[in-house]
Parts: C-alpha cells; structure tokens; sequence
C-alpha cells in the first residue's frame, strides 16, 4: 500500500513558516540558477568562441521558445496547484488521478509542440524581422531546441509534480547533473567539434534527455502516492478540466506575453545586429535576477495550495508577507549589484564595445525598478494557489500585452530609440504591481478559516 505523505513533505502545511519557506525555495532558487546556466552558457559559448550574429541568434530564438514552452508551463503550474491541493487535504486517489492526467497532457502537447516548433519557426523569425545574417544561426537553433522539445516538458511536469508535494530537492539534484553535462558539451561541440550554434542545440537537447529520464526514475519507484504507473497514464475527465481550468489562464497569459515579447524583440531587431547583441547579453542577465522571483513564485504557489487545501487560510496570508519580505531582500542586493556592474556582466558575453556600452545602459535601467517585481510575483502565485489564476492573467495581460504594446507604438516612432523599448518593461511592470496590491487588499479571495 503506498504511503500518503512523508513527514518531511508536509512541512508547508505544519511547520514554522518562514523556516519552511526558506527550505522550501532554496532548492528551487540553486535549481533555477542552473536552468539559467543553460542559456547563459550557451550564450557565453557561441558569443566567445562562435560570432557575434551567434549571440544575437540566441537572443533572437528566446521570444519563440518561450510562446510555446510559456503555454505548457501554465498548464503545468494549474497541475501543480491541483496537485499541492489534493496533497494538502489527503486526497489520495484524487492526488494519482492528477499526476497521470498530467503526464497524459504532457505526452500529448509534446507531439503537437514538436511539430508546431519545427513547422513554424521561420515564419516565426521572418515575421519579427530577424536579420538576415542572424537568421541562419535562429533558424537552426530552433529546430534542434523545438526537435527535443519533449524533454524539456516531461522534466518540467515531473519536478511540478515534486514540487507540488514538498519535494523541491530532488528537482535541484536532477537539474545540477544536466547542467554539468550541458556546460562539459556546450565546449566539446564548439570548441573542440566546432559544430558552432548547433553545437549549442544538441549540447542542450541532450542534457534536457539526461533530467527528463531522471525525472521519471523518481517518479516510477517512488512508493509515495505520487507514484507514476506507466499503464494509469490517462486523461481522468474531472481532475483533467480541474487541470485545466486554473492552468488555461496561466498558460495563456505566458503565452500571450511571449508573443507580446515577440513583437517586441522585433523593435529591438530594426536596431541592428550589435543591439540584439546586446539585448541577448541583457536578458541573460536578467534571467538570474527573474530566477530569484520565480523561485518565490513557486514556493508562495505550493504553499498557498497545500494550505487552501488543508483548509490553514491565516497561514495562507502570513505566508505570503514573509515571502514577499525575503523576495525583496534578494532582489534589491540583486538590483544594486547589477547597477554597479552594468558593463562588466554585458562583458562576460562579448568584447565588442558597442554591444557591452548598449547592453550596459539597458541593465542599468532595469535594476532601478525590479523591486517592485516581488509584489507582482507573489500575489501572482498566491492568487493562483487559491485556485484564482484568472485574476493574475488579467492584470498581466492587461500591463505586459495591451498596455505594453500601445506604448510602444506610440514611443518608438517619436523618439527612434531602443532605450524607449526597453523602458517598456519598467513601466508596465509598475502599473500591474499597483492593480494587484489593490485587489489584494479590496477583495476578498480568501475563504474565512474554519475554526474561527
């Protein structure tokens, strides 16, 4: 008979809550550090040792990796959030119902992801202007990434389900190996094969096979009531539109602002190759600044889903202030850091001039206004915890689509300036922090606690 949970995994729901949340999102803080060091080290690899067009082609393909991988990973995060819930209330069938539906829809868009990735991905690049000299290095960077595409998504379902049970450990120790294995192929194939950006691509698919078979070893001998059972791998209808109904707007908002940021990286692409350079560096950056809130963002997703599941609604709401306060700790010391050392991370990347003072100037921007991402990210995982994870696409999309995007074509025309693109961030980043602290604080989301 499988055991329902183990007493380490239920610490989100019964032990000291700033102690469970610093356990609890450690793990996935280093896990996410080295989920960045795949891009970054590709992007430090073909910057260095292949070309310049070679680092914007990289930069270049995240917008349209991430529409797609930015749909499944909302479906994935309503997985998690109906599987932290189940296993908050002790719903055992409930929980193995949840976990098989999950990998089914997962085989299923790993299919149709594949075939979309490889089938679309010119037009896609043709369509946000990519230069022409960056094209050819897009274009094969692409197909190899979306080529083994269904790696990526089982690891990434197989640590949700993890995650969602208070196990964000084995997740980190499954990442770290791949991204060792990354870091040793990314050379091997550049610099001693010199197989150039496709190099690159099969170094990442290849670690992204190693942690997506790890990932179901744990899963398939585990004896606890997650266990994965390769012939109950099936859609269960009611846990499935459970699935999907707080997953859909999750992953429709990722992919919506995806696809915003595709056009967007189109503004940035009629700057010329040396700008995309340098946005490609930047965003690089950045990812190790979004790392910190993602990883809050999980943490403040799991723990509000085990808690609403097991009925803890005040400890829903302390979580959620001391999440937010260690947030923000770290992604001041991180917004400072990067203010004082604009240039010389741009320089880690490339030793063109103009792509580190350009890359440069655009981090500097950034790190003045990243503290107000925590208010956004925690209410976002909060808010989607409950169950409510309408009411984040709503504002996300509100501020980072439709609000963005009219900015934009009203400032770039006007001024012909890359910096007023990127000043689009910042802008919407601030509007949508204001409405979800208002709705926090005005509505109310949070059924009262049982025992009052």
């Amino acid at each position: 008979m499988l055991a329902l949970h183990s007493t380490e995994n239920r610490e989100l729901v019964e032990g000291n809550i700033l102690q469970a949340i610093i356990r609890f999102a450690i793990p996935l803080l280093i896990g996410n550090l080295f989920q960045q060091l795949y891009n970054t080290v590709d992007s430090y690899v073909v910057g260095n040792y292949v070309s310049t067009g070679a680092l914007a082609a990289v930069g270049a393909s995240t917008p349209v990796n991430n529409k797609l991988v930015g749909f499944f990973m909302g479906l994935s995060a309503g997985a998690g959030v109906v599987i932290a819930q189940y296993f908050g209330g002790e719903q055992k069938k409930e929980l193995s119902d949840a976990v098989h539906s999950s990998m089914a829809l997962t085989i299923l868009l790993s299919v149709l992801f594949t075939a979309a990735g490889v089938l679309f991905a010119e037009p896609l690049l043709r369509g946000i202007g990519v230069p022409e000299d960056v094209l050819p290095y897009s274009l094969l960077y692409l197909k190899i990434y979306f080529g083994g595409i269904t790696f990526s998504l089982i690891y990434n379902i197989g640590a949700g389900i993890l995650r969602a049970v208070g196990d964000s450990r084995t997740p980190l120790y499954f990442l770290a190996v791949a991204c060792v294995i990354n870091i040793a192929l990314d050379l091997l194939f550049v610099c001693a094969f010199s197989m150039g950006i496709a190099g690159v691509g099969i170094a990442t698919v290849t670690a992204q096979a190693i942690s997506a078979a790890l990932v179901l070893y744990k899963l398939l001998r585990t004896q606890d009531s997650y266990r994965l059972e390769l012939r109950k791998i099936r859609f269960h209808k009611a846990v499935t539109y459970r699935i999907i109904a707080i997953g859909f707007p999750t992953a429709l908002q990722q992919s919506v602002t995806a696809f915003s940021n595709v056009i967007v990286q189109s503004y940035i692409n009629s700057f010329g190759t040396a700008i995309v350079a340098a946005y490609s560096a930047t965003i690089r950056i950045d990812g190790f600044l979004m790392l910190i809130l993602q990883s809050f963002n999980m943490t403040i997703t799991t723990f509000v889903g085990q808690n609403f599941g097991a009925g803890e609604f005040r400890r829903v709401k302390k979580g959620i202030y001391t999440s937010w306060a260690v947030c923000s700790v770290l992604i001041l010391i991180g917004a400072i850091t990067m203010n004082r050392l604009a240039e010389p991370l741009i320089g880690i990347f490339t030793s063109d001039a103009e792509v580190i003072a350009a890359g440069g100037e655009m981090l500097r921007m950034f790190s003045f206004f990243y503290i107000v991402h925590p208010v956004i990210q925690i209410l976002n995982g909060a808010l989607r915890g409950a169950g409510h994870s309408k009411v984040p696409m709503y504002f996300m999309l509100g501020s980072f689509v439709v609000l963005r995007q009219i900015y934009l074509a009203i400032a770039v025309p006007r001024t012909n300036s890359v910096m007023a693109v990127m000043f689009g961030w910042p802008l919407t980043w601030i509007i949508c922090a204001i409405g979800m602290v208002v709705y926090y604080l005005k509505v109310d989301w949070l059924p009262e606690e049982k025992d009052m």
